[in-house]
């Protein structure tokens, strides 16, 4: 009678680890869903969480052209300003605004919302006249103000970059109290606590300023 030669059999533990390993990685696999990734990973660049309204979209559009103009009064200031405090502090303007505008471009762009256009201030209320009402222009420029700021030089130009920057960054504040009292989403939430916090104490930094001139 001949014997059958039975294969011999893995440990008990060892098998066991084996499908453990296995049920594992198709949890795995499951999990990334059919596009292959992990709803809320974060792959490197910019964070932008799914959620926003209405308020986000805003003020990622109102912001973008309000940083822009205020990168602009800063360049003004390499070759017009006569105190290095201002110049270090235009400085300062550009290095932290310019990206920032680059990071809300990016939301518009995850949320496929529209960027605003050259020079406009969406949500921005205007009077039967077509001009924009004083109390909806969060702090920007007119035309007249760039002009006055471009043709200042010295002490004169210092004077009126503090002023004006102080009401530029006045308005940036409000409009990031805003975003952080009705936005959803978290990102932009953070930015514009960000916001509040750098320009305030810019703000009270050209207010010094000020005094001393």
């Amino acid at each position: 009678m001949s014997s059958v030669k039975r294969a011999p059999q893995r440990p008990l533990k060892r098998r066991l680890a084996v499908a453990g390993a296995i049920t594992a990685t198709a949890l795995l696999f499951a999990a990334c869903g059919s596009d292959g990734d992990m709803a809320g990973m974060d792959h490197g660049g910019e964070s932008t969480p799914a959620a926003f309204n209405d308020a986000d979209v805003a003020f990622a559009q109102g912001m973008i052209p309000h940083h822009q103009q205020a990168v602009e009064m800063a360049e003004l200031a390499d070759d017009r300003a006569s105190g290095a405090e201002i110049k270090a502090l235009a400085g300062e303007i550009e290095k932290a605004q310019g990206p920032e505008i680059t990071t809300m471009r990016s939301w518009l762009k995850a949320w496929g919302e529209p960027e605003p256009a050259e020079g406009s201030m969406p949500g921005m209320d205007h009077g039967s006249d077509g001009t924009p009402d004083s109390g909806d222009t969060a702090g920007m420029m007119s035309d007249q103000d760039m002009r006055e700021l471009t043709a200042a030089k010295g002490a004169d130009f210092d004077e009126k970059f503090a002023r004006l920057m102080i009401e530029h960054h006045n308005g940036a504040i409000a409009m990031a109290r805003d975003e952080r009292k009705k936005g959803d989403n978290a990102t932009a939430k953070k930015l514009a606590a960000d916001v509040i916090k750098a320009q305030s104490a810019e703000v009270e930094q050209l207010n010094a300023i000020l005094d001393r001139l």
